[in-house]
């Protein structure tokens, strides 16, 4: 019944920017040039009209109705929970945890996972390249438990020194977690091998997968991670929707995160009882019309073919790295062999922000500023980067304006 409902988008020949009605538009009498893809992406038609569509049709509380439209609301949330199963391969569907995105999603296995089994004098690694959400809620977990924070350094190259990683387990190590793609380097992390050596201590392993699902495929099981979190809106998805995956077995044992309705089995005065899972770490009425647009945001990178999607992006950012190392004073932030498609830098001895302004007024979007990664650009001793990063509406003429934009900005500012 579901599936009519909603329908999925045709199959795509070619990556259409036109797919994106926000790109059509002009900003300050110039054709829109948005290279802040990795703050959010754009959203397609079809995801746009599938919000309009649900609104519109059957807007109901899920799971609990009775009622006709209520049954529909939920068949189409449920089939967006199978859909997200298969996008990265999770072995059940009720493995998949809605969350209000990557955020919510890292807080709720830091608390859950932390109520459960973190003790005074336990261990946690993360990254010296962690994004804030997946630095602050393991600090309010050591705040809380008496935990300690481990973190993995990074050369200046932008990559994890692995060699350090290993060196940082002991016999109270309890979680490692970690970006699958840095925000701000473009990084990719090598996270099949974290997980290898986690595991071979028996510590299990969180990525953070924001940066990552839509940019290269993901397969939970062959990574054979633990969780795997990721936002909805970083995918053509609208905001205030993400995942959390985590292995029945964690999941199983863990204590909810927030408690309300759907959660629970039963309640009484003296005592409650919890639901069976997914809905035991989804309190209260979800989002249901942005999930089901995650859903139709999914079958969209699907019906281009999500590897087609990275070795496209992959093209575009060999090109931008190589065309604006042509512009004389500009330093990349970021160089690991192993990037996706994301291009931070400085330009001379100019602030960030004040290269972003006159970019901006030239009708092109980067971002500025230290991108919620401050311990990174501790690392460099600089107060923060220019950040142009590309999506699969990306093109060469995006960065061709870019870098004549950049070479206009530097005959102002140098």
């Amino acid at each position: 019944m579901g599936k009519n409902l909603m329908k999925s988008p045709k199959t795509q020949n070619k990556m259409n920017r036109e797919d994106f009605p926000i790109l059509t538009q002009q900003v300050y009498n110039r054709p829109l040039v948005y290279l802040d893809n990795a703050a959010t992406t754009q959203k397609p038609q079809v995801v746009i009209d599938a919000l309009q569509h649900y609104y519109e049709t059957i807007n109901s509380n899920i799971h609990r109705g009775v009622h006709y439209l209520s049954q529909l609301a939920t068949n189409e949330f449920e089939a967006a929970r199978r859909c997200v199963q298969q996008f990265i391969n999770a072995a059940h569907d009720y493995e998949i945890i809605f969350t209000r995105g990557a955020t919510e999603a890292i807080n709720l296995v830091a608390a859950s996972f932390g109520r459960t089994y973190i003790q005074r004098g336990d261990e946690i690694i993360i990254s010296e390249m962690e994004h804030h959400s997946n630095i602050v809620p393991w600090q309010f977990l050591c705040e809380d438990r008496g935990a300690v924070l481990r973190v993995i350094p990074i050369s200046d190259e932008g990559m994890l020194d692995m060699e350090a990683y290993t060196e940082l387990f002991t016999e109270k190590t309890k979680i490692v977690a970690v970006s699958h793609v840095s925000n701000t380097l473009g990084t990719i992390n090598d996270v099949a091998e974290i997980v290898r050596i986690a595991h071979g201590h028996g510590v299990p392993v969180m990525l953070d997968g924001a940066q990552a699902v839509a940019h290269e495929p993901v397969d939970v099981q062959a990574l054979d991670c633990d969780f795997y979190c990721f936002s909805g809106h970083k995918m053509y998805a609208p905001m205030g929707v993400g995942v959390m995956y985590g292995k029945e077995r964690w999941l199983n044992e863990m204590k909810p995160y927030q408690g309300g309705g759907e959660m629970i089995s039963s309640v009484t005065f003296e005592k409650t009882t919890y639901n069976d899972l997914p809905f035991k770490f989804e309190a209260g009425t979800p989002a249901v019309g942005d999930v089901i647009g995650l859903r139709i945001a999914i079958e969209y990178m699907q019906s281009i073919g999500v590897e087609r999607i990275r070795d496209y992006e992959t093209e575009l950012l060999h090109y931008g790295m190589e065309r604006l190392s042509q512009i004389e004073g500009i330093r990349f932030i970021g160089t690991a062999p192993h990037k996706a498609a994301v291009i931070s830098f400085l330009l001379g001895s100019s602030h960030p922000y004040d290269v972003g302004v006159l970019l901006d007024h030239q009708g092109v979007a980067v971002r500025t500023g230290h991108h919620c990664t401050q311990p990174i650009m501790s690392h460099y001793g600089i107060p923060g980067t220019a950040r142009a990063s590309l999506a699969l509406y990306s093109s060469k003429e995006d960065i061709d304006r870019l870098a004549e934009a950049l070479l206009k900005a530097k005959s102002m500012l140098l």
